[in-house]
């Protein structure tokens, strides 16, 4: 078996419109996207895509600088990003992973993109640092939807005190009202 025994290229296509009538004609399990088309944007051409078909593995394979456009691509709808100057054996990984459903990034985007989690996750404990116990488990209950009276019953505790305590989490956060402390502990902790 040969190194490309395991995948047929149904069609080729060098702008959005023929694209999307190669995709009318059969059955595709993957689109590989440039994100420069002969007229347009290969990025319009894989938003396009996802909303049509929504199981197709969308891999995006450019010489644009991934920095740039990686995430850009993904939020567009693909499953991953690689640059063309990569090796034979990369870009058969990337296929291999994105057809199986995974996302595939360069090491290097990947190192990025756990960086900005571990930066964004500093961020939120930073801004909750300065709060006891007691007010975490109040915003806990606001984000899983609880009242004022709700908290105070379970907890055990009266409704002014759990009052003072919202009063205490808006000041310390710097939130201006109630429905801004409802949307903040819905960000921070609430039920994904």
């Amino acid at each position: 078996m040969g190194l490309y025994d395991e995948f047929h290229v149904c069609c080729e296509a060098s702008d959005k419109d023929s694209a999307l009538a190669a995709m009318a004609e059969c059955e595709h399990d993957l689109a590989i996207v440039d994100i420069s088309l002969n007229g347009g944007s290969g990025l319009n051409l894989i938003k396009t895509l996802r909303q049509n078909y929504r199981q197709l593995a969308i891999l995006t394979l450019s010489m644009h600088d991934e920095a740039l456009f990686a995430e850009r691509a993904l939020r567009a709808g693909a499953n991953g990003y690689l640059m063309k100057q990569e090796g034979t054996e990369h870009i058969l990984s990337a296929v291999r992973q994105v057809l199986d459903g995974n996302v595939y990034l360069s090491a290097g985007m990947l190192n990025r993109a756990a960086q900005q989690l571990m930066s964004n996750a500093r961020g939120k404990s930073d801004q909750i640092a300065g709060i006891t116990e007691r007010e975490f488990e109040i915003l806990h209950l606001i984000a899983l939807g609880f009242g004022t009276r709700d908290i105070a019953e379970k907890l055990n505790r009266s409704t002014k005190t759990i009052e003072a305590h919202r009063a205490n989490l808006k000041d310390k956060l710097q939130l201006d009202s109630g429905r801004d402390l409802v949307r903040f502990a819905i960000q921070l902790l609430g039920e994904k």
